[in-house]
């Protein structure tokens, strides 16, 4: 453009959507996940009341909306998204698990 050389660009942020050189959202899926994944710590670490319906209430409030983000972009047409979605969920069915198993043996 007018002389001027353009730079190559690798990954782009726009909107909030990241999205890379080969129009492929797997950057977007990895932010959005690890964004849940310390939501979901940050409830383990500091919730102390964790009765299984607030832990299912503070789940679908805090923690889903972020693997929910985009995701008519990124719908996981994949298997490692599928797994990276799956993993996340599994993590807190554990941690909703063992909630359970204490309360019901105290």
């Amino acid at each position: 453009m007018n002389g001027k050389v353009l730079d190559k660009v690798m990954v782009e942020k726009n909107l909030g959507i990241i999205i890379s050189s080969d129009v492929k959202s797997s950057q977007q899926r990895v932010v959005a996940c690890n964004k849940a994944n310390r939501v979901l710590g940050m409830i383990r670490r500091t919730i102390s009341y964790k009765e299984q319906w607030m832990m299912v209430y503070l789940y679908k409030s805090l923690v889903r909306p972020h693997l929910e983000q985009c995701v008519s972009v990124w719908s996981s047409h994949y298997q490692k998204d599928k797994e990276l979605l799956e993993r996340m969920q599994h993590r807190f069915t554990r941690m909703r698990f063992f909630v359970f198993t204490i309360w019901r043996d105290s």
